[in-house]
């Protein structure tokens, strides 16, 4: 049984530009995903609706559980802004589709619903600044290396592109939109008319006409869009307009034109064009031409003075000397260390590993090198980890097996939200497994059972104390039918606890309100 899959944009924001194919689309479907802010903008469209929201950066998440509803049977629509396509949804969605061998014929229907992008809304705002050729750059490098974005900003600058920056800067990134200026400050005047429209067509709407020189005394921010002219572009009463041309072939002033209708594409009256002004090249000619030309290709891009900058990845990993093991010996330490290089870091954890980040083409003789060392390695992020005592250096040890069954058989799966599986080797539980989102404490031959501890905030509670005296070959299958049903039924960046709390009912054990004090509201509203 399959579903439909809809990704659909829904354009500024503002009702108005929401096409009936998008808000049909969001009235046929069960289930509606997106970015919590975009939710609000179409809140009257999708009222009873089995809404999905998430924050910024977990895209990925978005179009996971996307997927799995349709694969379910479902219709879901995931939104955006602007156009799906253009820095939107679409081509993750596709993205997520295609790793799990998605065929169009036999899999879930998609229908990717075009909508405004903010390169054309934010243009109609100012005027008409984008009618001759356009590119869009995002000056956002979370994801993409800031070389190649210089590279794409200077290209674009060369060529005499209008040009739209999107997400030009953010409360931590400030100085790719000034690299952007001094960039294209080499190629334009300083007098270059520049537009920044905010919130286009939202409730705090802000138009501002500006130029190259002075753009950066004006707010700019994630909800701006940056249009800058090329070197035709000119303000006229409030309005930024770039023309397309015509005034080459036409008398803008005159109702007699000096070319006839038939004349206009001539090649002589061409003379800025490829041709040169001159005519045609009969068919004898062509193929030599042709080759010269493929020729002259070639020889440019021999003479390019550097390649494009290899993209690397980044490498994350937990490392530890064992779940159970909590001694790092002096080599192991090293190796970790050389594994980091000069630019990779080492991040110390209070969960009982060491975090290593360094960028690398290839992981594997990292890998290789730190598991000879003795080391495990466990990813990280929306992952099941397993938290262990040391039980007493092995006095306590009848549980151990257990701990090491469950890192095999749990540690590393993916999940909706990191999951923490703690494990205690006796009832004084003084590694906290009671405070981890589920907890088993070893004692009196069996195990006791926690679930959905609330691990932050000041109301944070231990784990629900639901089973006592599980036999310790069951504990094992247990937790995996319980981690098994999170992973299937959780919402994305849904936590543990509150998945219990909203299901209610966990492998037979139900969820129990845990009384928390009252707390006075934090001065910043938490």
């Amino acid at each position: 049984m399959t579903g439909t899959l809809y990704v659909v944009g829904f354009g500024p924001g503002h009702e108005d530009h929401i096409t009936d194919r998008a808000k049909k689309a969001l009235k046929d479907s069960d289930y509606v995903i997106g970015y919590k802010t975009y939710m609000e903008l179409v809140a009257p469209l999708i009222e009873g609706k089995e809404v999905i929201s998430t924050g910024m950066s977990e895209e990925v998440s978005r179009a996971q559980a996307a997927v799995k509803q349709a694969e379910r049977g479902k219709t879901v629509s995931v939104i955006s802004s602007g156009d799906a396509g253009v820095y939107g949804m679409a081509g993750l969605v596709y993205e997520v589709l295609a790793e799990q061998g998605w065929k169009k014929d036999t899999g879930v229907k998609v229908e990717i619903i075009p909508g405004i992008s903010a390169i054309n809304s934010c243009a109609s705002l100012l005027g008409a600044p984008i009618m001759h050729d356009a590119c869009t750059i995002s000056l956002s490098d979370h994801l993409t290396p800031w070389e190649l974005i210089e590279r794409r900003i200077d290209a674009a600058g060369a060529a005499d592109f209008v040009i739209a920056l999107y997400n030009p800067k953010s409360g931590r990134r400030t100085k790719q939109i000034e690299e952007a200026q001094r960039i294209l400050l080499k190629y334009r005047s300083p007098d270059t008319p520049v537009g920044l429209v905010k919130s286009a067509y939202r409730d705090r709407e802000e138009v501002t006409m500006t130029t190259l020189s002075e753009m950066l005394e004006h707010d700019i921010g994630m909800l701006t869009t940056v249009i800058i002219g090329n070197s035709t572009t000119f303000f006229y009463d409030g309005l930024m307009i770039t023309p397309r041309g015509y005034t080459r072939k036409y008398t803008l002033t005159e109702e007699k034109q000096p070319l006839r209708p038939h004349e206009r594409l001539r090649p002589e009256n061409e003379p800025w064009a490829l041709h040169g002004g001159q005519p045609e090249l009969n068919e004898v000619e062509k193929p030599s031409s042709l080759k010269e030309l493929g020729l002259q290709a070639l020889g440019a891009i021999e003479k390019r003075k550097s390649a494009p900058p290899a993209i690397k990845s980044v490498f994350e990993a937990a490392v530890s000397p064992g779940v159970v093991n909590k001694n790092f010996t002096p080599q192991q330490m090293i190796a970790i260390a050389e594994a980091a290089g000069e630019k990779g870091t080492i991040e110390y954890t209070p969960h009982h590993y060491v975090m290593l980040k360094t960028e690398v083409s290839n992981p594997e003789p990292i890998i290789e090198k730190l598991r000879a060392a003795g080391l495990d390695l466990a990813p990280v992020g929306d992952v099941v980890t397993i938290k262990a005592c040391d039980f007493c250096d092995g006095e306590k040890g009848d549980a151990i097996p257990y701990a090491e069954q469950l890192r095999d058989d749990l540690g590393g799966i993916s999940v909706p939200k990191e999951l923490r599986i703690g494990v205690n080797g006796c009832g004084m539980a003084c590694y906290g497994a009671v405070n981890e989102d589920i907890g088993i404490v070893y004692r009196k031959g069996a195990f006791d059972l926690f679930l959905g501890a609330k691990v932050v905030s000041r109301t944070a509670h231990p784990g629900v104390y639901v089973a006592e005296g599980i036999a310790p070959d069951q504990v094992v299958p247990m937790l995996t039918r319980i981690v098994e049903e999170y992973k299937e039924s959780g919402h994305p960046n849904e936590r543990f606890f509150k998945y219990f709390k909203r299901v209610g009912m966990v492998e037979g054990f139900a969820y129990r309100e845990t009384p928390v004090p009252e707390v006075e509201p934090m001065p910043c509203g938490e």
